[in-house]
């Protein structure tokens, strides 16, 4: 009950936040793409959360106490989330003052894609049950090579950029599409000391690494 309670609490908090953000910079609550991202972001957040309450309370109970220890990754985070007010805030701007549009088709092909990122994004929770918000190796840490992990080594990553690129284009807004790039960088960072401390704490990650070449997207990166 208190996970449940916990969990509850920082859903609604991050909603609140979200629409206050959206809907205070557009001045308005008929921002259509507002409305929109909300649904998609939350209504299968909240399912996933029940999942997990379920099925893994323990994963869920490690994502709601996330806390970084890496100082570059302190870093990343607080970059991450410095960019994402500035994105929402951006979006809603742009449809307040009608800085651009963007075609209704791309709208719906943002939305597909951000609706498969979170389907990947379940799988790799499914795959890896040491799944962790922070960098990390914890006692008895295994290798996970098969499924998504046989095709990339960052697949929760990889799900992440493309949900995160496509919810500007689901607000309607290039300009927060373009604020929201650097994204990619930081995650880049945040691979590469990642990686650091698996090649030196996690027993089998090197050879892994040799296995499987690419961290994000194969024949790219």
């Amino acid at each position: 009950m208190q996970l449940l309670i916990r969990a509850l609490l920082k859903l609604v908090a991050g909603l609140l936040l979200l629409a206050t953000l959206l809907f205070g910079s557009a001045g308005s609550l008929h921002f259509v793409g507002a409305w929109r991202l909300l649904a998609l972001l939350f209504i299968p957040m909240t399912l996933l959360g029940i999942a997990l309450l379920i099925l893994a309370p323990d994963l869920l109970r490690s994502r709601i106490d996330f806390k970084e220890s890496r100082g570059k990754q302190r870093g990343v985070v607080s970059l991450s989330g410095l960019l994402f007010i500035a994105c929402f805030i951006v979006a809603g701007l742009d449809y307040r003052f009608a800085w651009s549009a963007v075609p209704i088709y791309i709208i719906w092909c943002a939305s597909l894609l951000f609706i498969l990122g979170y389907m990947l994004y379940a799988e790799v929770m499914r795959e890896n049950r040491w799944l962790s918000r922070s960098v990390e190796v914890v006692e008895g840490q295994e290798v996970v090579s098969t499924g998504l992990y046989g095709i990339v080594r960052h697949p929760m990553y990889s799900a992440t950029i493309a949900m995160f690129l496509a919810m500007p284009l689901i607000l309607g807004s290039w300009w927060a599409l373009a604020t929201m790039l650097p994204y990619i960088a930081i995650i880049a960072i945040r691979i590469l000391d990642e990686e650091q401390l698996l090649h030196q704490s996690l027993a089998g990650y090197t050879a892994y690494c040799t296995k499987v070449r690419w961290r994000l997207l194969p024949y790219v990166w």
